[in-house]
């Protein structure tokens, strides 16, 4: 696992997934101010005691939590962001180090739109309901990491498993492989969670998931290969199957 951290890290250095990185990140950028400005803006409106001082620190405070409410809530939606732009993060990945695979079951827009809006929903419904579970000293990091770690790497393997296997077989997977990919999840929410290298972590989080993914398949056998086709190579092998059975 930490070879493939260490490589994840490496990818960085990809142009193309740097290219990604930029996009998430002003998709992500853009949400969060619009959460704070919304805050803002509500708490300004109300005019909750009649006391023009007591309601502007009210403001102020409501500011300032939803600052900290959109840092808790970053992991939820970078990842879901990205989830949108992972193909091209793990084709670099696999162009680099694994240029032996076949090309892999490109993911619908429509399938992939579905699969991060239902991430998102329920991860931030989980994060919303232990919100107040944040709030107790020591115990609150740990329950984040948890409770994260559980969401990142189930959402992150699904988005690099899915492009090799079908449904079934990922989920079955999965299933075996729950504590790894729980630990995995731990690592990629802690990297989420530091300041200014969360920037850059969703990159360095999709390329450690693609190496964890292939070092399981090569070295323990629990996927077959060749990966699974792409729809147009099922497609194209077939119409030459049918030629060369015509002949």
């Amino acid at each position: 696992m930490l070879h493939a951290l260490f490589l994840g890290f490496r990818q960085l250095a990809d142009r193309s997934a740097r290219r990604v990185l930029l996009r998430c990140l002003l998709i992500a950028s853009l949400t969060f101010v619009l959460l704070v400005a919304a805050v803002a803006v509500l708490l300004a409106s109300l005019d909750p005691t009649g006391l023009a001082w007591l309601d502007t620190g009210i403001a102020i405070a409501g500011s300032a939590a939803a600052l900290v409410l959109a840092w808790l809530l970053f992991p939820v939606v970078i990842a879901a962001t990205l989830g949108l732009f992972a193909e091209d993060v793990a084709e670099a990945v696999e162009r680099r180090y694994y240029p032996d695979l076949p090309p892999a079951q490109s993911m619908g827009v429509g399938e992939s739109v579905w699969a991060t809006l239902r991430f998102t929903a329920v991860a931030l419904l989980l994060n919303l309901l232990v919100l107040p579970l944040y709030l107790i000293p020591g115990a609150n990091l740990l329950i984040y990491l948890a409770l994260n770690g559980y969401l990142l790497g189930r959402e992150y393997f699904e988005l690099v498993a899915a492009r090799r296997l079908p449904g079934p077989t990922v989920s079955a997977l999965r299933r075996r492989l729950r504590a790894r990919l729980w630990l995995a999840g731990v690592v990629i929410a802690a990297l989420l969670a530091v300041p200014g290298f969360n920037l850059v972590a969703p990159v360095v989080a999709i390329a450690f998931m693609v190496h964890l993914f292939e070092g399981l398949r090569r070295a323990r056998g629990l996927v077959p290969d060749p990966a699974v086709p792409s729809p147009s190579a099922r497609v194209a092998a077939a119409r030459r199957a049918g030629s060369n059975g015509s002949v």
